[in-house]
C-alpha cells in the first residue's frame, strides 16, 4: 500500500515512536488488499481440525468440509471414484494438475490444496 509519507501522525511514549496513525481511507485500502491476498489462501479452523483429528490431507479434509462425497467431486473433476480415493490417500502425492482439477470442483484456488 502507498501512503503520504507526510500524512502519516507518528505518537511517541516515553520519547519512542510508539504509534503510527494513518488516514482511515488509507487503511480501508490496506485491509482489502490483505483480504483479498487471504482469500487466495484461507484455510478454515475446520479443515485444519479434520487434518489434524482424522489424519487427512487437504483434498478429503476440504471435501468432507464441503460435504461433498467422493463420487460427486469424482464426477466433477471427470475422474472415477477410485481415483478420488487414491488421491486421498495419505501417502498420496498429486500432480499439480490434478490438484487444479480438485480445487476448481471444489470452488477453491490449488493454493488451499497445498503445504507450503
Amino acid at each position: 500500500m502507498k501512503t503520504d509519507k507526510h500524512n502519516v501522525q507518528i505518537i511517541h511514549l516515553d520519547g519512542e515512536p510508539a504509534f503510527a496513525v494513518i488516514p482511515y481511507a488509507d487503511y480501508v485500502k490496506w485491509m482489502e488488499q490483505e483480504t483479498n491476498a487471504d482469500s487466495k489462501t484461507y484455510l478454515p479452523h475446520e479443515v485444519a481440525e479434520l487434518m489434524l483429528t482424522e489424519d487427512l490431507g487437504y483434498i478429503s479434509a476440504w471435501r468432507k468440509h464441503l460435504g461433498i462425497s467422493q463420487k460427486v467431486l469424482a464426477e466433477r473433476m471427470g475422474v472415477s471414484q477410485g481415483a478420488v480415493s487414491q488421491m486421498e490417500k495419505s501417502d498420496s502425492k498429486p500432480q499439480r494438475k490434478t490438484l487444479e482439477k480438485a480445487a476448481k470442483a471444489m470452488g477453491l484456488c490449488v493454493e488451499q490444496l497445498i503445504d507450503e
